[in-house]
């Protein structure tokens, strides 16, 4: 039972595993802002009417924020190598543990935005005065004149009311802007609770020394990038030679023949080897020795997925 939970809680680890990660969250959170704050200022105007209040401010909250949520999960690579794996592996090599948080990375991530676009639009409190004002109860206000009710209240987040109204729409203002930010701090205080309590998993539950997991995305990033380096020059030389092998010649410049020159290329890689180091990938050990990619283990020749004594595998969502 030690053991299980050990394995569970170890992919904790990689949920918010680099500082690359933490500082591209902070430029999403304060381009989300910028877009709300541009969106108050020029698209939101309340229809200050009955049953539409409601719907327009629940949807100047929940609209913006769904579209930002897929928009991250699509931006996402995990989103496309979760996507690859089931397509050619299926997920019978992860436990549960593992594929919940194969989604709770994605999900994580993709909810920096739209978490952003809510805080700030309770915060503000425009789009909550405008979906529930209609909802006060003129009970509840001293002195407020029986005839008037959920239409004379559904114009308040306006400024046509009547003169007599005037104090009273001050005080419905002022109720639901605290209700509104009330909820916008609560919602600040449970996310920073939540990335506070998730940080103290990672590096509790890690079996990885602290350099080493320094290390690990130090190493994935720099081979992602001489991958898509080496990968566009390949491409470039092999178009050339199959533009050549149509034409019988191919007009290239300078920079174009050196690379011909510099660096033959035979052929293409065969899907097989697309598929090896294409999908999600799980943090190895082969002989003691650790394994921080897809293709790192193809590099080193080891096959399947599924632990062995060989290979260990420690079950870590890669980077």
């Amino acid at each position: 039972m030690a053991a299980l939970i050990a394995e569970n809680f170890r992919f904790l680890s990689l949920f918010f595993k680099s500082k690359d990660v933490m500082i591209f969250n902070g430029l999403v959170a304060l381009g989300t802002v910028g877009s709300e704050e541009l969106f108050s200022v020029v698209a939101f105007h309340c229809p200050c009417s009955p049953a539409r209040n409601y719907i327009y401010g629940l949807a100047a909250i929940g609209v913006p924020a769904l579209a930002l949520f897929l928009i991250g999960v699509i931006w996402n690579n995990h989103t496309w190598n979760l996507v690859a794996e089931c397509h050619k592996r299926g997920v019978k090599n992860f436990s549960a543990a593992a594929t919940f948080l194969l989604f709770g990375s994605i999900m994580g991530r993709a909810a920096v935005a739209p978490v952003t676009w809510s805080v700030i639009s309770l915060l503000r409190g425009e789009a909550y005065i405008c979906a529930l004002s209609e909802f006060v109860k003129p009970s509840s206000l001293d002195k407020f004149p029986a005839e008037s009710g959920a239409e004379v209240l559904a114009r308040f987040p306006c400024k046509d009311v009547p003169a007599n109204l005037t104090k009273f729409r001050e005080e419905v203002t002022r109720r639901l802007r605290y209700e509104s930010q009330l909820f916008g701090w609560l919602l600040i205080g449970i996310v920073a609770v939540l990335v506070f309590l998730t940080k103290c998993l990672k590096h509790c539950c890690s079996p990885l020394s602290y350099r080493q997991e320094a290390y690990w995305p130090q190493s994935r990033s720099s081979e992602d990038q001489l991958f898509r380096r080496t990968a566009e020059v390949h491409s470039r030389i092999l178009a050339a030679k199959n533009v050549k092998q149509f034409f019988g010649f191919v007009a290239l410049n300078k920079e174009e023949k050196e690379l011909v020159q510099e660096f033959p290329v035979e052929g293409v890689q065969p899907s097989p080897q697309w598929n090896a180091i294409t999908g999600v990938y799980i943090y190895r050990e082969n002989k003691g020795f650790p394994l921080y990619s897809r293709l790192h283990k193809w590099a080193k020749g080891v096959e399947g997925n599924g632990p062995s004594p060989e290979a260990h595998e420690m079950l870590f969502l890669a980077s």
